[in-house]
């Protein structure tokens, strides 16, 4: 029976998932830095032979000869997956794969060490490198998908995402905020006139910011069996479903920084964690793309942890950890902070789409070849004094290097962040329309029934739908910006 075989197939490409996602995560936070050399060796000889064993010629035989057997709807929904699979895979040659996977890592390793140098000479020949690597994909991609290069890569991260369909949003989104922006900054401005900002105190230990992150993980979800938190130079959710690894960065004059970090990463082993577990071997029960991914991460980050029903619950869990008391108006001025700054991954809600866009724009020029990577600063700079007022000139560290996408070789990853943020407003929306009670509930540290809607919407469904689909079937209707810009002006428009 060729679904049996197709069957037997994904156990032994889970097993080599597996490796390479524990290896992954052990490379971003554990390994000596001399490892990297052979766990670079060691990684590519395992995505070569994933990609061989995924991409085998008798893969296609089983995929044609299964279309014709007695298979219920779940099977099928599994099989279509897999053939979608399947093609993606068939992409690439198995010399590209390894090619590519050991010039991404030891381009990872090269950036880690020279971004905290803000390096970029050095580092901009393995950039150079990574992005030809990267149009040489494309263009294979391309060729078989019969996509344009870029709308080629993304279809990785998330399947039936188009450059056309998104360039339009992203350019409605990006005139709002350009005036958005500066609005929230004056009524922030006007409310601080009034009462001065509190500062949040001294020096926060690490140990007790990680007990606290490790207790706002549980109460949200997050179960500890089956996964753990770690420190890297970039925070991340990596492992797999039953080990689940994820990671955050501390400052110890700055508790928020971690804490929103952990809370993000939460959000994606959340999904992770409640995926259909009968299908764990299947393509149909991983998660349904990146941006799906981002709207649950960004749910708990900012529709949780940014919701003052939520802070009635956590303060007093922060002044457990922390020994320090805050009243709701202390803390909230802080985690609604709006501040035009340089680096995505700190930015606030209203900021941190226009950090997206930005990326966005560059790589559609750097995957096409209007842009190369040597003038990559200057258009950097450019367009964040064009969207944020701030300039990178001869700060490559904030700049191009900040992210670890681009050095990963992660392109057409960066759209997902901002759709995430838009899918997450509509997800809450159609949450609280159906659950008037949510906001109580979280206020009592309560997260049942909030979870228990996103597992039944999202978690649960794997990936049985197109990220479209999926999204309408759990909120009533298509992606609608709306809801996004609703919850900005809400939060922190004028009242």
């Amino acid at each position: 029976m060729s679904f049996k075989k197709l069957d037997e197939l994904g156990h032994k490409l889970e097993a080599l998932e597996h490796a390479q996602a524990i290896l992954g995560a052990d490379e971003a936070t554990h390994m000596a830095v001399g490892g990297g050399e052979k766990r670079a060796e060691a990684m590519a000889t395992l995505a070569g032979l994933y990609h061989r064993q995924a991409t085998a010629p008798e893969a296609a035989d089983w995929i044609a000869a299964a279309k014709a057997e007695a298979l219920d709807a779940d099977q099928q929904a599994a099989l279509r997956e897999f053939e979608r699979q399947y093609v993606n895979l068939t992409c690439l040659p198995t010399e590209f794969v390894e090619r590519q996977t050991a010039a991404r890592l030891r381009s990872e390793q090269l950036w880690r060490e020279l971004r905290a140098k803000n390096d970029w000479a050095g580092f901009r020949p393995a950039l150079e490198n990574i992005v030809s690597l990267v149009r040489e994909e494309a263009g294979l991609r391309a060729g078989v998908l019969g996509l344009s290069p870029y709308d080629a890569l993304m279809e990785q991260y998330d399947p039936g995402n188009r450059a056309a369909d998104i360039a339009p949003v992203f350019a409605e989104l990006k005139t709002f905020l350009k005036d958005f922006v500066p609005e929230a900054l004056a009524v922030q401005a006007e409310r601080l006139a009034k009462r001065p900002l509190k500062p949040l105190g001294g020096v926060y230990p690490v140990d007790r910011q990680r007990e606290l992150g490790l207790a706002m993980m549980a109460a949200v979800g997050f179960d500890l069996d089956h996964g753990s938190l770690s420190v890297s130079h970039h925070p991340f959710c990596g492992g797999v479903p039953t080990d689940v690894r994820i990671t955050t960065r501390y400052k110890t004059s700055d508790f928020l920084s971690a804490l929103m970090g952990v809370l993000h990463e939460t959000g994606h082993a959340l999904y992770e964690q409640n995926l259909p577990k009968q299908w764990p071997h299947w393509p149909l029960g991983k998660a349904r793309g990146m941006a799906v991914h981002e709207s649950q991460s960004l749910f708990v980050e900012k529709q949780l942890g940014r919701n003052p029903a939520f802070w009635r619950w956590a303060l007093p869990v922060v002044e457990k950890h922390l020994g320090e008391a805050w009243t709701l108006d202390d803390l909230l001025p802080h985690v609604h902070k709006v501040e035009r700054g340089l680096i995505r991954v700190d930015a606030d809600e209203v900021t941190y789409p226009l950090h997206v866009i930005l990326r966005f724009e560059l790589e559609q020029d750097l995957v096409s070849g209007r842009l190369e990577v040597a003038d990559l600063p200057e258009a950097w700079d450019a367009k964040m004094r064009d969207y944020l007022g701030l300039s990178t000139i001869d700060n490559a560290a904030d700049g191009p290097m900040q992210d670890v996408h681009w050095p990963s070789a992660a392109f057409g990853y960066f759209p997902s962040y901002t759709l995430g943020a838009m899918m997450a407003a509509q997800q809450w929306a159609a949450l609280t329309g159906e659950h008037p009670a949510a906001n109580e509930e979280i206020a009592r540290g309560d997260f049942g029934a909030v979870n228990g809607w996103r597992r039944d919407r999202i978690w649960s469904q794997g990936s049985r739908y197109s990220t479209p689909e999926l999204l309408e079937r759990a909120t009533g209707e298509k992606l609608n910006a709306a809801h996004f810009i609703a919850h900005l002006k809400q939060r922190y428009g004028k009242s």
